[in-house]
């Protein structure tokens, strides 16, 4: 099996790591947060990147459980803050799943790397898209994460968002800059909201200029896969009967021409205040 599909169906963190054999007392500690035993085997002589037969560092134990102690240990003994397991994951990737801002920073400020080594592996932004922690989401971005990163089957960060739902990871990425179309293929992350009944999601992607006319692999918009009576679908309806207004189209093609790297110098600009937040708000 490809690590593509392990990423996708395997749930990291949920009891399989508690099955390698080959696991150190140092995984051990790691992994349950038992700072002092941590210290411990480290000065008794246990390396700090020491190794499972999949390449799991103690490092990936401690940021998959949150441990930001562990971690601060860890990294300063030496642990490899981009060590990745034989299928791509490092230990930034593990942080977006457990959700620890305070890991996230942690490694970010030693030098942990945000893009991937390679098109197949597993990528951070996208793992804290679907596991709806907004709060890394935000740090990956603040540090340079590409908004609009795709991966082969999964497509862009926002689709994934969109597909799973995370309504706040939505308006980070999308308040970032994120491409509002950009999505999986011919998919849009629009048609992902639409697929999924999400009415939130769908109000905030038109807010930000979502193409409601767009086709996906099968020649489809997105009204046209929405369940029928569904909130999503009358919300797309409604869009579809009702002209946009000058205001909101002016705000779409400055935002669009700025670039998306580029908004946050939005209030360094000589600008009055009220022209300030009509291009930065929605």
């Amino acid at each position: 099996m490809s690590y593509v599909f392990d990423w996708l169906d395997v749930p990291w963190g949920d009891g399989d790591i508690g099955s390698w054999a080959d696991r150190s007392p140092l995984h051990e500690a790691a992994s349950q947060g038992r700072l002092l035993a941590l210290r411990t085997l480290l000065a008794q002589g246990y390396h700090a990147n020491i190794l499972t037969i999949d390449h799991v560092t103690p490092l990936h134990e401690a940021c998959l459980s949150g441990h930001t102690a562990c971690v601060r240990t860890l990294i300063n003994e030496g642990a490899n803050v981009n060590a990745a397991t034989i299928d791509g994951i490092t230990p930034l990737f593990n942080c977006c799943t457990s959700g620890s801002i305070g890991c996230i920073e942690l490694l970010l400020k030693n030098g942990a790397q945000i893009e991937i080594q390679h098109a197949h592996f597993p990528s951070a932004l996208h793992e804290a898209c679907k596991r709806g922690n907004s709060q890394c989401v935000e740090s990956l971005l603040s540090h340079g994460a590409d908004p609009d990163c795709q991966l082969p089957l999964l497509g862009s960060p926002l689709y994934v968002s969109c597909l799973h739902q995370q309504l706040a990871c939505s308006r980070v990425l999308l308040h970032r800059g994120a491409d509002v179309n950009s999505g999986r293929e011919s998919d849009s992350p629009l048609h992902a909201a639409a697929s999924q009944d999400s009415a939130d999601q769908v109000s905030l992607l038109l807010q930000y200029g979502a193409n409601v006319n767009c086709k996906d692999s099968r020649g489809q918009r997105p009204v046209e896969i929405a369940s029928p009576g569904g909130k999503a679908h009358w919300l797309l309806v409604a869009y579809e009967g009702s002209p946009q207004t000058l205001f909101h189209l002016c705000r779409l093609r400055i935002r669009k021409l700025i670039g998306w790297s580029r908004l946050e110098l939005l209030p360094l600009l000589p600008l009055p205040p009220l022209l300030t937040n009509y291009m930065q708000n929605m």
